[in-house]
């Protein structure tokens, strides 16, 4: 029986600060793929010295367009992607090699790993973001990632989800005004999506959904067991949300006024 071949895959811009660690956590793959979308730093020099297949694709159509780019370079049997500030750990890595090495593979199952997130000095351990799992292994011919400019996700359809063992570490806020640019930029991604899917909202709905997410964040997912960090992370996720739908909300009163 011929050996599976595991392709890990990147969409990358910038991310020389992050990329190294990233890339030797993968380094035992059979082939890494970065996608890179215009980078002005030495991102493609670290990408080179880790033995990265490097390819380019400068149009940004949003995150998972982007993905699926990057996916149609890969010749590996197995896909497993990943971003710049997510490293694999060890156990992670036996996890997914048991699966890609196995002798029986099953096209009806795809395969989510845990991921631990990393908040301003310390890993969360509640607030939504422990276990927080996300789905990376697929099988590169039977699935791609959908079409969302934000928030994309695998289109897996009817597919079982299967857990894997060992964490994907995630260092999602290092720095408190990166973060929140980066909230609000995804927030106008998803206002935008959301305009062109026909969908609307209003001031109350903004002020409402805002409040369930803190309510969610703190209470539901036990964000005030992760103390000042649960608590600030819930104020943010209130934050980001309220910006969501009031950015649509600004959208649709623009076009009001361009009429």
């Amino acid at each position: 029986m011929n050996k599976k071949r595991l392709s890990v895959v990147i969409i990358a811009k910038n991310e020389a600060e992050l990329l190294a660690d990233c890339l030797q956590s993968a380094q035992w793959a059979d082939e890494i793929i970065l996608l890179d979308s215009g980078s002005t730093d030495s991102t493609l020099q670290i990408a080179q010295q880790h033995d990265a297949k490097i390819f380019s694709h400068l149009e940004w159509l949003g995150y998972g367009k982007q993905r699926q780019i990057a996916q149609s370079h890969a010749s590996g049997d197995y896909i497993f992607m990943i971003d710049a500030d997510e490293r694999i750990t060890p156990e992670l890595r036996t996890s997914i090699e048991q699966i890609v090495h196995s002798e029986v593979h099953h096209p009806e199952q795809v395969y989510s790993c845990p991921r631990r997130n990393y908040f301003l000095g310390r890993f969360m351990r509640h607030s939504g973001w422990y276990p927080d799992r996300v789905i990376r292994l697929y099988q590169n011919s039977l699935y791609r990632y959908n079409n969302n400019l934000v928030h994309e996700s695998v289109d897996y359809g009817d597919a079982q989800v299967i857990p894997l063992n060992g964490d994907l570490l995630h260092l999602t806020c290092r720095d408190y005004f990166v973060f929140q640019r980066k909230q609000f930029n995804y927030a106008e991604g998803w206002a935008t999506q959301s305009y062109q899917r026909g969908k609307r909202a209003s001031m109350f709905s903004a002020v409402t959904h805002s409040a369930g997410a803190f309510f969610k964040t703190w209470l539901l997912r036990r964000g005030f067991m992760d103390g000042k960090h649960g608590f600030l992370l819930a104020c943010i996720n209130a934050q980001y949300t309220f910006n969501k739908y009031a950015a649509l909300w600004a959208i649709h009163q623009q076009e009001n006024i361009s009429k």
